[in-house]
């Protein structure tokens, strides 16, 4: 993860692009993982990342809460039905948590990719689909954020131990008690677009296949997540 932080490439915004032709045509989004559920934008500054979106798609973000024990805060955007953005940032009054994570988000000097999140039903019975597989990995893991209207949001992850250079996600499995982050946050944006980039399409490819993740994956000089985000005001191209 320190590794993909340090690589501090960037988030380019772009207009008139073939996304703006496929909305302008009525033509669905394409490249979208099915079970895609959030990809993760970095910023050093959770205001400064509300205001960075808000600018180049025309769309708030709202704060969402805290991440006790990591160190992390974040704020949402609706991407479409099941499917958000998620602002994270370091949490000031978690100044002195450890976590790798909330670490390299104070590196960076703009906004870009940090991860993304994958729901793949129960996570406990994809946990042993990874075990009988050899695949190593972390949890399932509770985890619960305390939203500003007071109402408790718990999940559970699953963390693989290789993340394949930073392309591939966590997963997660909402609590049936809570509301998932898409269906409440300000909507108006949508993901066109969500691909990996790698020097070896066809090992990354095969890594995909038992995880059941049908990512996009292109040929690139370097490993990263790309995605195109939509919104009134024109659209984002965010890499990794």
């Amino acid at each position: 993860m320190l590794n993909h932080f340090e690589r501090r490439q960037f988030l380019r915004i772009s207009a008139g692009t073939l996304a703006a032709s496929l909305l302008l045509r009525g033509e669905v989004p394409v490249n979208l993982p099915e079970k895609l559920d959030h990809i993760l934008l970095g910023s050093s500054d959770l205001q400064s990342g509300i205001e960075f979106m808000e600018k180049h798609t025309g769309v708030r973000a709202t704060f969402g809460g805290v991440h006790p024990g990591r160190g992390t805060q974040n704020a949402l955007l609706s991407l479409g039905e099941r499917r958000y953005l998620e602002i994270i940032a370091p949490d000031p009054a978690q100044a002195g948590v450890k976590n790798a994570l909330a670490k390299g988000l104070h590196s960076l000097a703009e906004p870009h990719l940090v991860g993304w999140a994958a729901h793949p039903g129960s996570v406990s019975a994809f946990a042993e689909k990874l075990r009988a597989a050899g695949i190593e990995f972390e949890g399932p893991t509770p985890g619960l954020r305390k939203r500003p209207d007071g109402q408790l949001l718990k999940w559970q992850t699953v963390s693989l131990a290789d993340t394949a250079s930073g392309l591939l996600p966590f997963f997660i499995e909402w609590s049936q008690d809570s509301v998932h982050p898409s269906v409440d946050a300000p909507k108006g944006c949508t993901l066109l677009s969500f691909a990996a980039e790698t020097p070896d399409p066809e090992k990354l490819t095969t890594t995909l296949k038992p995880l059941g993740l049908d990512l996009s994956v292109k040929k690139g000089e370097h490993p990263r997540l790309h995605a195109v985000i939509s919104g009134p005001k024109g659209n984002i191209e965010a890499y990794s």
